[in-house]
């Protein structure tokens, strides 16, 4: 039986900058009924003539009661990220529909150990693993593998600077690299950046990949060489993509 999810009232309650383009948006919603770590929602605006526009945004926190925190780059030329991003006011009131998607999740219950594999904005619902299994106090290891453009391209910066013992992240700069720092030219994801993070995984460990079409199927195919060598099923990995 299909069950069709109620388009909700989303009042925005706060926005910060994430980069100098991407924001966080912060939403109350009553009567939101909860969603688990990876999920996204279905956002709606329509305007005065009637005319509506949905596009779908990644959740950048776990469940916090009727509040919701997304995660959003603007589009050139795009009908919804642009106003969302910088021009809904404060208190204004959009609808949301969701949560949506159970597969690419994770759930504090998990005992394995996690790679999560971003690039870009793909970071927003690895963002809300990340923060679940910290406030979960898990002792499950969580490696992040995270491809930005630039130093200043990278989102959510206290968190992977503070997410506990348990977590681990590494950078790629795939066209210009921190000042100072030589150890990684700038370039795209490769093997070599994969390889020791995929050592440490177990035969069950789940491998989030999120991002851009093209960098979520270049680090799939990565991977799943790298599984295979290992004896680990390569249907451990999961995806999500846009663009």
């Amino acid at each position: 039986m299909t069950v069709t999810l109620a388009w909700l009232p989303a009042r925005l309650v706060e926005r910060t900058e994430q980069t100098t383009t991407a924001r966080t948006l912060v939403f109350a919603v009553p009567g939101w009924p909860g969603h688990l770590p990876g999920q996204h929602v279905d956002v709606r605006l329509t305007a005065d003539d009637g005319y509506q526009a949905v596009r779908s945004y990644s959740l950048a926190a776990p469940a916090d009661d009727d509040r919701l925190e997304l995660g959003v780059q603007p589009v050139p030329d795009g009908e919804v990220s642009p106003y969302l991003a910088d021009q809904l006011p404060p208190d204004a009131e959009v609808e949301m529909r969701g949560p949506l998607g159970n597969w690419f999740v994770w759930q504090p219950e998990q005992t394995q150990s996690a790679l999560l594999v971003a690039g870009g904005s793909g970071v927003v619902p690895l963002v809300a693993m990340i923060r679940a299994h910290h406030a979960a106090g898990s002792p499950s290891l969580f490696q992040l593998i995270y491809s930005v453009r630039t130093p200043e391209d990278i989102w959510y910066r206290e968190d992977l600077t503070s997410a506990g013992p348990h977590f681990h992240s590494q950078i790629i700069h795939t066209r210009r690299t921190p000042q100072g720092d030589s150890t990684r030219a700038p370039g795209r994801i490769t093997t070599a950046d994969l390889e020791q993070a995929t050592t440490r995984l177990e035969p069950q460990s789940p491998v989030y990949v999120c991002g851009p079409t093209g960098f979520v199927e270049t680090a799939s195919d990565l991977l799943t060489e790298l599984l295979d060598k290992q004896g680990i099923d390569p249907t451990t990995i999961r995806t999500e993509r846009f663009g």
